[in-house]
């Protein structure tokens, strides 16, 4: 168990954690394009074109049967056109944080958030939640805190990890017990600083139990998303007290999990493939 002078503080810890930026550079350029009303297309692919790598997967990605158009695609410009800004801006946002999920992290926590952010975008669109772009980026961030307790203490996260997998303890009440804080509370204060919409810091902070969330539906859709794509299925999928503040129901889980898993490793294939 933790010493009291183990414990953190999840905010100072925040403050402290000195080898993540606010925000790549790249994600930070890209989302300021988006959100001005006087820029467009042109402006983000000079962006993307300044980072071959992200260039070079957006088109490969494009041109998968992820997204199934029926031409080649050989420009950027010409790929957001076809893609539209948001659904570039997710693109980018995968690959810029790739390094820091991988290095501070690893590979399972961003391989993860990739099947996340796709399962999150499909339910969003099957259930008519939430915009399903909106959505992937939720996906996407909702485990952004555990890079911060893997980079705390390594070896100890390590140890938490391996007895959530064994599935009989909560990886919450794994992380309160030896860390004194969780990766909801953290990623929580990493989207604040960020300055990420009150929406996704909401989900990110409630996504293990949106019971608990004055968004439950929406908190819901990333619970569930979480759930579904995990190594192993819990038992029961969906627990009842939070299946009963959401407003859709997932009838088929096993059927929807398949058509996840099958799309995100289009995704994971692409933006993995060398450049």
């Amino acid at each position: 168990m933790m010493n009291d002078s183990d414990k953190i503080d999840p905010k100072q810890l925040v403050e402290e954690y000195k080898d993540i930026p606010p925000m790549p550079n790249v994600m930070v350029k890209a989302l300021s394009v988006i959100k001005n009303p006087t820029t467009g297309i042109a402006e983000l692919a000079k962006i993307m074109q300044t980072d071959q790598s992200i260039s070079t997967k957006t088109l490969s990605l494009v041109n998968s049967a992820f997204y199934g158009f029926r031409q080649q695609i050989t420009s950027i410009n010409k790929a957001l056109v076809i893609l539209g800004m948001m659904k570039a801006k997710n693109i980018i946002m995968s690959l810029a944080l790739k390094q820091m999920m991988t290095t501070q992290g690893s590979r399972d926590l961003w391989e993860h958030s990739i099947k996340c952010a796709v399962a999150s975008e499909i339910i969003a669109k099957e259930y008519k939640i939430i915009n399903p772009d909106d959505a992937f980026v939720i996906g996407f961030l909702h485990d952004i805190g555990k890079i911060l307790l893997n980079t705390k203490n390594p070896l100890k996260y390590s140890k938490v990890r391996y007895l959530a997998q064994q599935g009989n303890v909560d990886l919450v009440d794994l992380e309160d017990a030896q860390f004194g804080t969780n990766h909801c509370i953290l990623g929580a204060y990493i989207s604040k600083k960020w300055q990420l919409p009150v929406i996704l810091t909401n989900c990110i902070r409630y996504h293990h139990d949106p019971s608990q969330s004055s968004l439950p539906t929406v908190c819901g859709i990333v619970y569930c998303a979480d759930r579904l794509v995990k190594p192993t299925m819990p038992a029961p999928v969906f627990e009842p007290k939070v299946l009963s503040k959401l407003e859709f129901s997932i009838a088929d889980p096993a059927t929807l999990r398949e058509t996840i898993l099958a799309k995100a490793s289009i995704f994971l294939k692409e933006i993995s493939a060398p450049s």
